[in-house]
């Protein structure tokens, strides 16, 4: 396995800068936000495409720092029932897949998004409850007329370039949010669907990070270390369908922390040796949202405690068997 780094938690720093402070940080891999939500801080692929020089520099100043580059992440809602979003985050996606291309990567980083009830809504509805009845038309609507319609196409795009793996994070509010709907959309549309796993999103819905893993298998593509804290006292009250803003650390039943601030490391243990299980044998991609760490010091405290958890040498055999 590999360490890695969401890049844009070090947005504020110029890309050479962001990448050499990682490389003598220990990190061996980027994952680099080039729209979306993620942003485009260190990687603007619309300026990019039109030089093939700039790319190619691009490319050479992150293996001058002995890093690879795990993964182009690229969060979006490209199915948002307002056009105008849906079409930036689209050609956004767009992008990103031309770009990965000519650097020789070969898996994008995003979500599913989330339409809405109908052709005229405004905003998506993510459904989590089987009744009334409505909520089961509106995720037949969803499903069947917009987003497998949508992901076939982008998967054709995508196939077009060579990259064949777009690693969805399951995120509660949009259609992909759990293995059982990340498999659904998978059968849907072909096997270049996968997972990239962050147990944080999954730790607050109540699933196991590492029995998701073995359910997953060989449809994980990526991985984002980010753990999650639940509120004993505010979970056993509300509940952990939370809308409360992060900033609300003490009202809330959850927040997100860094590595060891949501569980310590032998639960991250269990993860990396799920992972291992299945033969996932690429990039952990550090994410840093913790509202109580800034994101410098809680970087530093997830490569601590991740490299304590990571294996980085090949299994070696059941050598005293």
């Amino acid at each position: 396995m590999k360490l890695g780094v969401l890049t844009n938690l070090l947005g504020g720093l110029p890309a050479e800068q962001a990448f050499k402070y990682l490389a003598e940080s220990g990190v061996q891999a980027v994952e680099i936000g080039c729209g979306g939500y993620p942003g485009k801080d260190h990687c603007k692929p619309e300026e990019l495409l039109k030089d093939e020089k700039k790319i190619a520099e691009f490319k050479a100043m992150i293996e001058g720092y002995g890093l690879t580059i795990s993964a182009l992440s690229c969060h979006g809602n490209p199915v948002h029932p307002q056009k105008e979003l849906a079409d930036a985050f689209d050609q956004d996606f767009r992008n990103a897949i031309l770009l990965a291309e000519k650097l020789g990567v070969d898996r994008i980083v995003g979500f599913s998004g989330c339409p809405g009830d109908c052709p005229t809504s405004q905003y998506p509805n993510w459904v989590t409850c089987a009744w009334p009845d409505d909520y089961l038309k509106i995720l037949d609507y969803q499903w069947n007329e917009v987003l497998i319609p949508y992901w076939k196409n982008m998967v054709a795009f995508a196939k077009e370039h060579g990259i064949n793996k777009i690693a969805f994070e399951m995120h509660p509010g949009f259609c992909v949010y759990n293995p059982e709907t990340l498999l659904k959309l998978r059968e849907a549309v072909g096997p270049e669907i996968g997972a990239n796993f962050d147990p944080s999103h999954l730790i607050w819905q109540g699933i196991d990070p590492a029995r998701a893993i073995i359910e997953l298998k060989d449809c994980i593509y990526h991985f984002h270390a980010k753990d999650t804290k639940i509120d004993q006292y505010n979970n056993a009250v509300n509940g952990v369908l939370d809308y409360k803003h992060y900033s609300k650390v003490a009202e809330r039943s959850w927040v997100f922390r860094t590595i060891g601030y949501g569980h310590d490391v032998g639960y991250w243990k269990d993860i990396v040796s799920a992972l291992r299980t299945i033969d996932y044998d690429y990039v952990m991609s550090i994410e840093h949202e913790d509202s109580l760490i800034a994101p410098t010091e809680g970087l530093q405290k997830a490569i601590k405690a991740l490299k304590e958890a990571m294996t980085f040498e090949e299994k070696g055999g059941m050598w005293w068997a």
